[in-house]
């Protein structure tokens, strides 16, 4: 009984440290990351050396300063047309023309607020029939693919547990695609659990006879 009673205690204790302390790994690596912001400023301007010791987190804000002060810029008429002529100065080098192409494309599919990527959570038969895992939409098949496929086909995002940046690009029939009544944040939590936190059910109305 009173080993029982310890591993029940042992047990409670991980379930309350565990998560904190992973949550703190990740925001520590996320502000550690952003901080490195910092190396654009003059090393006399450095908040350590204004204050006599380092700030935790005054490169994140230095970041996210520069996002919107960025943002602000862009969107008014000299700010737009500063963004052409970069982009255009970046189309004259090779290497990174093809880069930056790609990552901006995938970028404004992404953010857009008009886009449909990864805004709906599907339930797919993946890696063979009547085995069921969950997708993310990222649009339609196109070029030349869609004189192979049809349109009756949808591009969708197969993420990997417990890491869901890697995973795998499908092409699948529409018909073979179940829409999910489940928010792409819940989603995500289900997969990186693997399983483990699922959402709550979502009751669909029966239709009045």
């Amino acid at each position: 009984m009173r080993g029982q009673l310890i591993k029940r205690y042992f047990i409670t204790g991980l379930l309350i440290w565990v998560p904190l302390v992973i949550t703190a790994w990740v925001l520590s690596v996320i502000v550690s990351t952003l901080d490195q912001s910092l190396r654009l400023l003059p090393a006399s301007i450095h908040p350590e050396k204004l204050v006599g010791f380092a700030v935790p987190g005054a490169g994140a804000v230095l970041t996210l300063l520069m996002i919107f002060v960025t943002g602000f810029l862009a969107t008014n008429f000299i700010g737009q047309k500063l963004v052409v002529w970069w982009e255009k100065l970046l189309a004259r080098i090779p290497v990174v023309n093809s880069v930056y192409n790609s990552v901006k494309q995938v970028s404004d599919t992404l953010f857009s607020p008009n886009g449909n990527a990864f805004r709906k959570a599907l339930l797919v038969q993946y890696p063979r029939e009547g085995s069921w895992t969950i997708a993310f939409l990222t649009g339609q098949p196109g070029g030349d693919v869609v004189n192979h496929l049809g349109s009756e086909y949808v591009s969708l995002y197969v993420p990997t547990t417990p890491n869901p940046t890697s995973g795998f690009f499908l092409m699948m029939p529409a018909k073979d695609v179940i829409e999910l009544d489940m928010t792409v944040d819940e989603a995500l939590k289900y997969i990186i659990s693997m399983g483990v936190v699922a959402p709550p059910p979502h009751h669909r109305p029966t239709p009045n006879t």
